[in-house]
């Protein structure tokens, strides 16, 4: 049902069947690498470009969510997938071999929150039993598209995060099982006028800071209902933007806020500046780190906002600004 300004809340959860991560090996290197399902070291993932290497590495991670929901590929009704690349073409031509009725979506980074509004809302409808949600990133494929490609040996600015190598797999469905999707707050686009690239923090908080403020609003609650708020990639920069101006509108998250991009890589000793990015980032740590620790320290109640840059390199090369995107998905132990 609808719950004030824009939130839906679901009568009946849409429960987590089968997650699947699968990442690169300097995601492997950071403190979640033993919790990924897969590692791969070649960066091509056997294939003959990072673009075929990042669809490879879509479909593993969706495999793996299939095998451990205990589902055949035709029980799934439908399949939300998206990426960085132009056109989603890493997903349009990773998920093509699934055979499964296909949504190819785009939210920037902020896409793994995407695909599960719009799948758990065809489940909570009824218009589906099972549904697949993928959402994947490629650090050389990404940096070819937003930036420089890596042969022009480019200097990075401290801002600037490090597009994870990495991809996650969720499906949804009516089965009981331990976590659920009980509400989500899709997110409005916010233009604050930032027009650096290499600034996605800065770029993606206001979003996440409206995002979260509506839900906080909708729902009747506040950051002391929940074990953790979890944003997509704010990195260093953007996630204290987010706490600082969230305290303005009374809400004080920062003893309950992490960040997948803070998570997902050691900021001390691997090269990253700011922090993990990219829409693959939020996807494997929710699939490796954030699910799994639900079950295991037993939170009730998380948060989940990815953020994403609404940005192409057409609009970047017109000097355009940077709007910006979160998408907010409770996830409860039922």
């Amino acid at each position: 049902m609808q719950k004030g300004d824009r939130s839906i809340v679901y009568d009946v959860p849409v429960f987590f069947e089968g997650e699947g991560s699968v990442v690169g090996k300097k995601e492997g290197d950071g403190p979640l690498g033993k919790l990924f399902d897969e590692v791969v070291a070649d960066p091509m993932f056997g294939e003959n470009s990072w673009e075929e290497a990042e669809s490879e590495l879509q479909i593993r991670a969706a495999k793996t969510a299939l095998k451990k929901s205990g589902l055949e590929r035709t029980q799934i009704r439908y399949l939300f997938a998206g990426d960085l690349e132009a056109q989603g073409v890493a997903s349009s031509f990773g998920m093509a071999k699934l055979e499964i009725p296909y949504f190819g979506v785009f939210g920037a980074c902020s896409t793994m929150g995407e695909t599960l509004i719009l799948g758990s809302s065809m489940v909570a409808s009824g218009a589906a039993d099972y549904v697949m949600c993928v959402t994947s990133s490629h650090f050389a494929s990404a940096e070819k598209e937003f930036r420089f490609p890596l042969e022009y040996g480019n200097q990075r600015p401290l801002s600037a995060g490090w597009t994870v190598t990495g991809g996650g797999a969720c499906v949804l469905g009516r089965r009981k099982k331990p976590l659920a999707i009980t509400a989500v707050t899709p997110g409005k686009i916010v233009d604050y006028g930032m027009k650096d690239s290499f600034n996605m923090g800065a770029c993606m908080a206001p979003a996440a800071v409206d995002t979260i403020a509506a839900h906080f609003k909708d729902m009747g609650c506040g950051p002391e209902d929940y074990d953790a708020i979890f944003t997509g990639d704010l990195g260093i920069i953007g996630s204290q933007i987010l706490i600082e101006q969230l305290a303005k509108k009374s809400y004080d998250i920062e003893g309950r806020h992490d960040d997948c991009g803070l998570r997902i890589f050691d900021i001390k000793k691997q090269d990253v500046h700011s922090g993990g990015t990219g829409c693959g980032c939020a996807a494997s740590v929710l699939t490796a780190f954030i699910l799994p620790r639900m079950k295991e320290e037993g939170w009730k109640r998380v948060l989940f906002v990815p953020t994403g840059a609404l940005l192409s390199k057409v609009s970047f090369a017109q000097g355009r600004t940077i709007p910006a995107i979160a998408h907010a998905v409770r996830i409860e132990a039922v």
